[in-house]
């Protein structure tokens, strides 16, 4: 699905955390939303998602605006996963995801709805966990199951807050190249990173937020060093290899 961010702009009380920001994604593209802390990249998502109200501007899916989508088929399009998350005790990692399904479900799960949430344990190495409690994961295994669990809801736009985080490299890794197959599939990924390294390998749009607003959007064509020093503060040398770019700090 198409998404048009027109003109918005979000305050806390007297704090604007957004100033007239306006891009597009496009069904299958992958966007990492980059900057510094504070810059406002968890509000955009926010936002985005209708946990905020946005104080001007609008927001379109596929030229619709947002706010005319009603609570159950937003559900339908668009999955959230925030930065932190608490795990509820005492339930199971595969109840856990089937929580996903809710949109779905009328009565109990259907064969259907306990089939698809195997298939994604599955995918996301989880199977051999699916009956413990999701509070005796660690933390890196606990954001799978949170991605899995978005992913039951069969969206066609997923929104992750800093989906690596808590992840080691080798799952950082499955997760960056599960997000960009999806992507290949037709599902809308949107995710805020602090790793640029793994959005440029991995995410084929770019914005990059300052203070709130974006001064820099686009392909990979934005990784360059000017553009990345100014995000950052800090003087960079972006290196080309292959298909592949590397930014690395300078000596500080």
């Amino acid at each position: 699905m198409r998404i048009k961010v027109n003109h918005i702009s979000f305050s806390y009380n007297e704090l604007q955390a957004l100033k007239d920001i306006s891009f597009e994604v496009d069904t299958g593209d992958m966007l990492a939303i980059i900057g510094q802390n504070g810059s406002g990249k968890s509000t955009l998502l926010k936002c985005m998602n209708r946990i905020l109200k946005i104080n001007q501007g609008s927001i379109e899916i596929n030229e619709r605006p947002l706010s005319a989508i009603s609570p159950a088929k937003l559900s339908q399009i668009m999955a959230y996963i925030p930065q932190t998350e608490e795990a509820r005790t005492g339930l199971t990692v595969f109840d856990t995801v089937l929580l996903g399904r809710k949109p779905y479900i009328s009565g109990k799960p259907s064969a259907h709805d306990l089939e698809f949430v195997s298939e994604l344990l599955f995918r996301l190495e989880l199977e051999e966990e699916a009956m413990r409690t999701i509070n005796t994961l660690s933390g890196g295994q606990q954001q799978r199951v949170f991605i899995a669990r978005a992913l039951a809801q069969q969206p066609s736009i997923l929104l992750l807050d800093e989906p690596i985080a808590n992840l080691d490299i080798y799952h950082q890794m499955k997760v960056m190249k599960l997000l960009r197959q999806l992507s290949a599939e037709g599902i809308t990924v949107i995710i805020t990173i602090h790793d640029i390294n793994m959005a440029a390998r991995f995410c084929n749009k770019a914005l990059m937020l300052k203070q709130g607003t974006v001064f820099a959007s686009g392909d990979q064509s934005v990784y360059v060093s000017a553009n990345i020093e100014y995000l950052y503060d800090i003087e960079v040398e972006v290196v080309r290899y292959k298909d592949n770019i590397c930014i690395m700090p300078k000596n500080l």
